[in-house]
């Protein structure tokens, strides 16, 4: 029976069991999708990432949650580029690396490099920011625990896709967001009858004062109760902020994870024109956990 390398690395952290949880699988020559996400589900992170080769990219990588694959995705994004990186098939001597990632949904590029305390830093480009239907206020809060009070006035919750279309779902503050008793089966519902996979729930405020949001992210369909730090939802989120004048910096740094004991942090960089981003940037940092084999 055939054997794998499997890498699990904590993404968007230097520091072991925070971040958000990525299996890595970089050479997947062979495997099926079944085999995939046969995979996925054993390993249980909220995705995981296998890499091939590519007739038209650096490298072909195809993500999975534990129930099904997904067409982007941040955080094993990050975890992938920091494995490749770290085992020298992302050549770093000369300062920043320039790669190419093919995904379903096309060829995206990302840079690698190293920061000043020598940890491999990914610089991710999303795709250009959509928006998409919006959802019921008054359905979300329900879904959520909350009451729709919570939510910021003003402004809709939007399906908002970078890559993968998610619900974004802006709250008054991080006290907001501790109080979060979500209803995975109503959520399910959401997402199924909303087209979206997962909700991002973010407030505009942060724990260090020296950042800009945090956030909350459940993908029920996805089977991910909760997700840790999500690279793919930061992306839609800096669009959305932007587009509706909550926050119009064009860099500054996301935290996710700090209420669930995994705390991470996202880099962002908006580039735009007017009210309307054109392109979003995340960046973040990995560490590896664990390295074995697993059977197929």
């Amino acid at each position: 029976m055939p054997e794998y390398q499997v890498k699990i690395v904590d993404a968007f952290t230097t520091r072991r069991y925070a971040g958000n949880s990525c299996g890595v699988v970089t050479r997947a020559e062979g495997l099926t999708d079944t085999e995939m996400q046969a995979i996925a589900r054993e390993l249980n992170a909220s995705e995981t990432a296998f890499v091939f080769p590519s007739a038209v990219a650096d490298f072909r990588v195809r993500f999975f949650t534990p129930l099904k694959p997904i067409p982007l995705a941040g955080h094993p994004t990050i975890a992938t580029m920091y494995t490749l990186a770290d085992e020298g098939r992302i050549d770093l001597s000369r300062g920043v690396a320039r790669v190419t990632q093919e995904l379903t949904i096309g060829t995206l590029p990302v840079e690698v490099s190293r920061d000043g305390g020598g940890n491999i830093r990914v610089v991710m480009t999303q795709a250009k920011p959509e928006f998409l239907r919006v959802i019921d206020r008054g359905a979300v809060a329900l879904a959520l625990g909350i009451a729709e009070a919570d939510l910021i006035e003003d402004v809709p919750v939007q399906v908002v896709s970078t890559g993968t279309a998610q619900a974004m779902v802006p709250v008054r503050s991080i006290e907001v967001l501790k109080k979060l008793r979500p209803d995975l089966r109503r959520l399910g519902e959401l997402e199924a009858s909303g087209e979206f996979f997962g909700a991002h729930i973010f407030a505009p405020e942060a724990f260090d004062a020296g950042n800009r949001t945090h956030a909350r992210h459940f993908a029920a369909s996805a089977g991910i109760p909760e997700d840790p730090v999500t690279g793919s939802a930061s992306g839609g989120m800096a669009a959305y902020l932007w587009k509706y004048g909550l926050v119009r910096d064009p860099k500054y740094t996301a935290e996710q994870g700090h209420i669930m004991g995994r705390p991470g942090h996202v880099d962002i960089e908006v580039d735009a024109d007017g009210d309307e981003p054109t392109e979003v940037r995340i960046a973040g940092t990995a560490v590896t956990v664990l390295t074995g084999t697993i059977t197929v």
